[in-house]
Protein backbone atom coordinates (compact mmCIF):
# COMPACT_ATOMS: atom_id res chain seq x y z
CA UNK A 1 0.00 0.00 0.00
CA UNK A 2 1.47 3.35 -0.51
CA UNK A 3 2.27 5.82 1.96
CA UNK A 4 -0.04 8.96 2.26
CA UNK A 5 2.79 11.57 2.05
CA UNK A 6 1.32 13.90 -0.53
CA UNK A 7 -0.34 17.40 0.96
CA UNK A 8 -2.61 19.63 -1.97
CA UNK A 9 -3.25 22.70 -1.25
CA UNK A 10 -5.75 24.92 -3.82
CA UNK A 11 -7.86 28.65 -3.55
CA UNK A 12 -9.89 30.33 -5.60
CA UNK A 13 -11.51 28.11 -8.34
CA UNK A 14 -14.15 30.54 -8.35
CA UNK A 15 -16.97 28.62 -9.48
CA UNK A 16 -19.78 30.04 -11.19
CA UNK A 17 -17.73 33.29 -11.97
CA UNK A 18 -19.36 34.31 -15.56
CA UNK A 19 -15.57 35.56 -16.25
CA UNK A 20 -13.37 33.94 -19.59
CA UNK A 21 -14.82 30.08 -19.62
CA UNK A 22 -16.09 29.31 -16.72
CA UNK A 23 -17.54 25.94 -18.51
CA UNK A 24 -13.89 24.98 -19.04
CA UNK A 25 -12.44 26.06 -15.39
CA UNK A 26 -14.98 23.71 -13.56
CA UNK A 27 -13.95 21.35 -16.34
CA UNK A 28 -10.16 21.77 -15.27
CA UNK A 29 -11.13 21.60 -11.90
CA UNK A 30 -12.86 18.41 -12.06
CA UNK A 31 -9.99 17.15 -14.40
CA UNK A 32 -7.47 18.20 -11.13
CA UNK A 33 -9.32 16.31 -8.81
CA UNK A 34 -9.66 13.50 -11.21
CA UNK A 35 -5.77 12.97 -11.61
CA UNK A 36 -4.82 13.49 -8.03
CA UNK A 37 -2.79 10.25 -6.87
CA UNK A 38 -5.43 9.60 -4.25
CA UNK A 39 -3.68 6.51 -2.97
CA UNK A 40 -1.19 9.12 -2.10
CA UNK A 41 -2.81 11.66 -0.86
CA UNK A 42 -3.09 12.51 3.03
CA UNK A 43 -5.25 15.44 2.56
CA UNK A 44 -6.52 18.10 0.27
CA UNK A 45 -6.96 21.55 1.54
CA UNK A 46 -9.42 24.05 0.07
CA UNK A 47 -8.35 27.45 1.02
CA UNK A 48 -12.01 29.23 -0.14
CA UNK A 49 -13.52 31.23 -2.65
CA UNK A 50 -13.72 27.53 -4.56
CA UNK A 51 -17.06 29.20 -5.32
CA UNK A 52 -17.29 32.74 -6.44
CA UNK A 53 -20.89 32.90 -4.59
CA UNK A 54 -21.98 30.60 -1.94
CA UNK A 55 -25.35 30.46 0.24
CA UNK A 56 -26.24 27.72 2.38
CA UNK A 57 -30.12 27.39 2.66
CA UNK A 58 -31.44 24.86 5.29
CA UNK A 59 -32.59 23.09 2.30
CA UNK A 60 -30.89 24.34 -0.38
CA UNK A 61 -27.47 24.18 -1.91
CA UNK A 62 -26.22 26.07 -5.33
CA UNK A 63 -26.66 24.16 -7.80
CA UNK A 64 -23.57 25.02 -10.21
CA UNK A 65 -20.35 22.90 -8.72
CA UNK A 66 -22.23 19.53 -8.67
CA UNK A 67 -19.63 17.41 -10.26
CA UNK A 68 -17.24 19.07 -8.22
CA UNK A 69 -18.76 17.93 -5.48
CA UNK A 70 -18.83 14.20 -6.72
CA UNK A 71 -14.99 14.53 -6.90
CA UNK A 72 -14.21 15.71 -3.81
CA UNK A 73 -16.89 12.86 -2.57
CA UNK A 74 -14.80 9.77 -4.48
CA UNK A 75 -11.45 11.90 -3.00
CA UNK A 76 -13.40 11.06 0.48
CA UNK A 77 -14.23 7.40 -0.26
CA UNK A 78 -10.28 6.81 -1.10
CA UNK A 79 -9.72 8.15 2.53
CA UNK A 80 -8.65 11.64 1.42
CA UNK A 81 -9.27 13.49 4.04
CA UNK A 82 -10.57 17.57 2.71
CA UNK A 83 -10.40 20.59 4.66
CA UNK A 84 -12.11 23.49 4.29
CA UNK A 85 -12.06 27.35 4.74
CA UNK A 86 -14.34 29.81 3.97
CA UNK A 87 -13.03 32.64 1.79
CA UNK A 88 -14.84 36.21 1.05
CA UNK A 89 -16.92 34.55 -1.86
CA UNK A 90 -18.03 31.34 -0.10
CA UNK A 91 -18.55 32.72 3.78
CA UNK A 92 -21.74 31.36 4.16
CA UNK A 93 -21.02 27.74 4.57
CA UNK A 94 -23.04 26.44 7.91
CA UNK A 95 -23.23 22.39 7.52
CA UNK A 96 -23.35 21.02 4.26
CA UNK A 97 -20.20 20.22 3.72
CA UNK A 98 -19.27 18.66 7.10
CA UNK A 99 -22.51 16.76 6.55
CA UNK A 100 -20.77 15.35 3.17
CA UNK A 101 -17.44 14.10 5.77
CA UNK A 102 -15.37 17.65 5.02
CA UNK A 103 -13.65 19.13 7.81
CA UNK A 104 -14.04 23.10 8.39
CA UNK A 105 -11.96 25.61 10.16
CA UNK A 106 -11.95 29.30 9.91
CA UNK A 107 -8.14 31.49 9.86
CA UNK A 108 -5.47 31.33 11.21
CA UNK A 109 -5.55 27.23 11.30
CA UNK A 110 -2.52 26.30 12.94
CA UNK A 111 -1.65 22.61 12.07
CA UNK A 112 1.21 19.95 11.65
CA UNK A 113 1.79 18.17 9.09
CA UNK A 114 4.89 15.35 8.15
CA UNK A 115 6.40 17.12 11.40
CA UNK A 116 6.05 20.32 10.08
CA UNK A 117 4.11 23.54 11.66
CA UNK A 118 1.93 24.94 8.99
CA UNK A 119 -0.35 28.63 9.37
CA UNK A 120 -3.25 28.16 7.01
CA UNK A 121 -5.93 30.45 5.67
CA UNK A 122 -7.97 32.27 3.10
CA UNK A 123 -5.71 35.19 3.59
CA UNK A 124 -7.98 38.17 4.03
CA UNK A 125 -8.13 40.64 6.69
CA UNK A 126 -5.04 39.04 8.55
CA UNK A 127 -2.81 41.75 9.60
CA UNK A 128 -5.70 44.59 8.55
CA UNK A 129 -7.96 45.73 5.73
CA UNK A 130 -9.21 48.60 4.47
CA UNK A 131 -12.31 49.94 6.48
CA UNK A 132 -14.75 49.29 3.79
CA UNK A 133 -13.77 45.89 3.48
CA UNK A 134 -14.12 45.06 6.98
CA UNK A 135 -17.59 46.39 7.16
CA UNK A 136 -18.32 44.39 4.42
CA UNK A 137 -17.11 41.23 6.13
CA UNK A 138 -18.73 42.28 9.21
CA UNK A 139 -22.15 42.59 8.10
CA UNK A 140 -22.13 39.39 5.81
CA UNK A 141 -21.33 37.58 8.93
CA UNK A 142 -23.57 39.21 11.29
CA UNK A 143 -26.42 36.33 12.00
CA UNK A 144 -29.47 39.24 11.69
CA UNK A 145 -28.06 40.07 8.12
CA UNK A 146 -28.13 36.34 7.17
CA UNK A 147 -31.54 35.51 7.87
CA UNK A 148 -32.69 38.64 6.59
CA UNK A 149 -31.12 37.37 3.27
CA UNK A 150 -32.70 33.96 3.52
CA UNK A 151 -36.15 35.01 3.62
CA UNK A 152 -35.06 36.06 -0.58
CA UNK A 153 -36.15 33.07 -2.59
CA UNK A 154 -32.49 31.41 -3.73
CA UNK A 155 -33.95 32.33 -7.60
CA UNK A 156 -32.93 36.05 -6.44
CA UNK A 157 -31.06 35.23 -4.07
CA UNK A 158 -28.28 33.59 -6.20
CA UNK A 159 -28.98 35.93 -9.13
CA UNK A 160 -28.14 38.80 -7.08
CA UNK A 161 -25.38 37.21 -5.24
CA UNK A 162 -23.35 36.73 -8.52
CA UNK A 163 -24.37 39.33 -10.30
CA UNK A 164 -22.92 41.30 -7.13
CA UNK A 165 -19.47 39.05 -7.65
CA UNK A 166 -19.17 39.01 -11.38
CA UNK A 167 -19.20 42.90 -11.71
CA UNK A 168 -16.70 43.54 -9.20
CA UNK A 169 -14.47 40.80 -10.57
CA UNK A 170 -14.70 42.64 -13.87
CA UNK A 171 -13.69 45.90 -12.30
CA UNK A 172 -10.82 44.64 -10.42
CA UNK A 173 -7.43 44.99 -12.43
CA UNK A 174 -4.56 42.28 -11.94
CA UNK A 175 -3.06 42.39 -8.74
CA UNK A 176 0.81 41.99 -7.88
CA UNK A 177 1.69 40.54 -4.45
CA UNK A 178 3.62 43.25 -2.82
CA UNK A 179 5.52 41.12 -0.79
CA UNK A 180 6.62 43.15 2.77
CA UNK A 181 4.29 45.97 1.65
CA UNK A 182 1.11 43.39 2.28
CA UNK A 183 -0.45 43.41 5.80
CA UNK A 184 0.05 39.71 5.64
CA UNK A 185 3.55 39.30 5.55
CA UNK A 186 2.90 41.58 8.35
CA UNK A 187 0.49 38.72 9.77
CA UNK A 188 2.90 36.07 9.49
CA UNK A 189 5.96 38.02 10.36
CA UNK A 190 4.43 38.69 13.88
CA UNK A 191 3.01 35.32 13.96
CA UNK A 192 6.22 33.22 13.20
CA UNK A 193 7.79 35.76 16.35
CA UNK A 194 5.48 34.48 18.19
CA UNK A 195 5.27 31.16 17.49
CA UNK A 196 7.03 28.48 15.38
CA UNK A 197 6.10 27.85 12.04
CA UNK A 198 7.30 26.51 8.80
CA UNK A 199 4.83 27.79 5.99
CA UNK A 200 1.99 30.04 5.78
CA UNK A 201 -0.02 29.16 3.10
CA UNK A 202 -2.97 31.39 1.44
CA UNK A 203 -5.17 32.37 -1.20
CA UNK A 204 -6.94 35.17 -2.05
CA UNK A 205 -4.41 37.18 -4.13
CA UNK A 206 -4.90 35.95 -7.17
CA UNK A 207 -1.71 36.05 -7.44
CA UNK A 208 1.39 33.24 -6.52
CA UNK A 209 4.21 34.02 -4.25
CA UNK A 210 7.12 32.17 -2.71
CA UNK A 211 8.51 34.56 -0.19
CA UNK A 212 10.83 33.22 3.14
CA UNK A 213 10.42 35.53 6.25
CA UNK A 214 12.80 37.36 8.45
CA UNK A 215 12.05 34.16 10.74
CA UNK A 216 13.18 31.55 8.39
CA UNK A 217 9.32 30.85 7.66
CA UNK A 218 8.24 30.60 4.53
CA UNK A 219 5.25 32.87 2.88
CA UNK A 220 3.13 31.08 0.25
CA UNK A 221 0.44 32.62 -1.99
CA UNK A 222 -1.56 30.30 -4.00
CA UNK A 223 -2.21 31.23 -7.99
CA UNK A 224 -6.00 31.99 -8.43
CA UNK A 225 -7.55 29.35 -11.27
CA UNK A 226 -8.63 32.11 -13.69
CA UNK A 227 -5.60 32.20 -16.26
CA UNK A 228 -5.39 28.50 -16.76
CA UNK A 229 -3.41 25.80 -15.41
CA UNK A 230 -4.32 23.49 -12.12
CA UNK A 231 -2.68 26.12 -9.56
CA UNK A 232 -2.05 24.33 -6.39
CA UNK A 233 0.40 23.79 -3.65
CA UNK A 234 1.96 20.34 -2.57
CA UNK A 235 3.69 18.57 0.67
CA UNK A 236 5.27 15.89 0.07
CA UNK A 237 6.34 15.21 3.62
CA UNK A 238 9.59 17.35 3.23
CA UNK A 239 9.45 20.20 0.90
CA UNK A 240 6.36 22.77 -0.30
CA UNK A 241 6.51 23.71 -3.78
CA UNK A 242 3.97 25.51 -5.58
CA UNK A 243 3.22 24.14 -8.89
CA UNK A 244 0.55 25.43 -12.29
CA UNK A 245 0.42 21.65 -14.25
CA UNK A 246 -1.20 20.59 -16.62
CA UNK A 247 -1.46 17.17 -14.61
CA UNK A 248 -1.65 17.89 -10.49
CA UNK A 249 0.51 14.19 -10.35
CA UNK A 250 3.27 16.44 -12.36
Amino acid sequence: MAERNLVYFVSDVHLGLRLKDPEEREARFIAFLKGLPAESVQALYLLGDIWDFWYEYRDVVPRYGTRVIAELLHLMDAGVQVWFCPGNHDIWTYSYFESLGMHRFDQPYHVTIGGKRFCLGHGDLLGGAPFGYTLMLKIFRCRLAQRLFSTLHPWLAFRFGLGWSNSNRRRHHPYTFRGEQEPLWRFAVAESERTHVDYFVFGHFHDAADLTLPTGARLLVLKDWLDGGMPCGVFNGTSFELRSPANPAE
